[in-house]
């Protein structure tokens, strides 16, 4: 059978190893000149990825990359960054407030998806543990107040985010780029004929895998229906000339984060120089001046002296691209389905599929490659 794969992404790659690997001739086709959607990557020496990526190892995406060897190399979270980690609370960085820590010990929580964090966790956790917890989410969540969010899916995230032990988070050598490439290359290997520079306008006839921001999916298939909340957030890459700065900030006062990449990987930047993101969410209604204001202000408590210190700067607002936010009432199930009817299939990060961040796009990817094929095959008997 024949299969078309749109976009190029991670969710892309996927969806077109996962249909090469069950037998399907697969073409991929990508808008862009270069393949990787947001797992793309600034060119040397600055190497900054659009947004914060880590994979996660506790996570079926990392167990399907491994097992078909597409991880690149890879290192843990080091050990000097859990003594260079802090938290804003309360305008002042410093060690994680009691409050959160006295949220992340009740585990055996289980929380409603019908009823939103905020009054949910003050019941259950008291004022302020509800409070920094759905702040410290910001990481994952993108969003300016995951109060307002179904309480069992911040929930499930905190306790994912904050589970006991060594971090689960892995950090590719040279930046999400090597992934791509290496995805790129097996897919060209299995036979996929991949297609830059090549927009679609029209459905093909094939059996189609729609891999794309759901807004150009909605765009491609004329189907209003193909939307769900997403984060607003603004994302700041900074080039430091070295400093005595921290690994990673979380901020329990207003959503924000920021992590230096370069302490892990020192390809990333310049030698003698760090290369930090930071990202805060964008309140509604706010200027870019305003958020812009207040994420220079994190930066202030968290990197003294910053400002003297910029080498090279990016900014750049992310709106509808930052995964899937289900809001009290709904969860992952309720989002876009995997199979839209008449041989479509959509996959990606506001998919329905389970997972954490961008996890969602590969859990949908293979979905969509299953059902896909299987729906062929059945046909074909």
């Amino acid at each position: 059978m024949d299969i078309t794969v749109v976009g190029g992404g991670l969710a892309g790659l996927t969806a077109a190893i996962a249909s090469a690997e069950r037998g399907a001739n697969v073409t991929l086709l990508e808008a862009h000149r270069t393949l990787g959607g947001r797992a793309r990557a600034t060119e040397p020496p600055y190497v900054a990825n659009e947004g914060p990526h880590v994979l996660y190892s506790d996570g079926p995406p990392f167990a399907w990359l491994a097992e078909r060897d597409l991880l690149p190399p890879h290192l843990p979270f080091p050990a000097r960054g859990l003594l260079r980690a802090g938290t804003r609370h309360r305008g002042r960085v410093g060690v994680p407030p009691y409050a959160l820590l006295r949220a992340a010990s009740r585990r055996r929580l289980r929380a409603p998806y019908d009823r939103d964090f905020g009054s949910w966790a003050r019941e259950e956790l008291g004022g302020e543990p509800a409070r920094v917890a759905a702040n410290m989410m910001g990481v994952a969540l993108f969003d300016h107040d995951p109060s307002r969010l179904s309480a069992a899916f911040v929930w499930e995230r905190f306790l994912r985010v904050t589970t006991p032990g060594w971090p689960a988070a892995r950090y590719l050598v040279g930046g999400w780029t090597s992934l791509v490439e290496r995805m790129a290359r097996r897919a060209r290997e299995m036979g996929v004929r991949v297609g830059t520079g090549a927009r679609v306008d029209a459905v093909p006839d094939t059996p189609t895998i729609v891999a794309t921001s759901l807004a150009s999916a909605r765009a491609l298939l004329g189907d209003a229906s193909l939307e769900w909340e997403s984060g607003h957030t603004l994302m700041v890459d900074l080039g430091l000339r070295r400093g005595r700065d921290p690994f990673i900030v979380f901020d329990a006062d207003e959503c924000g984060f920021l992590e230096r990449y370069s302490l892990v990987d020192r390809t990333l930047a310049p030698e003698g120089e760090e290369l930090v993101q930071a990202q805060l969410p964008v309140r509604p209604g706010e200027s870019r001046a305003g958020v812009t204001g207040r994420l220079e202000r994190f930066l202030d408590l968290s990197l003294p002296g910053w400002r003297e210190r910029v080498t090279w700067r990016r900014d750049q607002v992310a709106r509808g691209r930052t995964g899937a936010l289900d809001l009290p009432g709904r969860t992952w199930r309720d989002r876009p389905a995997v199979d839209r009817g008449d041989g479509v299939y959509l996959a990606g990060d506001s998919v329905a599929a389970p997972g954490l961040l961008g996890e969602v796009s590969f859990n949908s990817a293979v979905a969509a490659a299953e059902e896909a094929t299987s729906r062929r095959s059945v046909g074909s008997v």
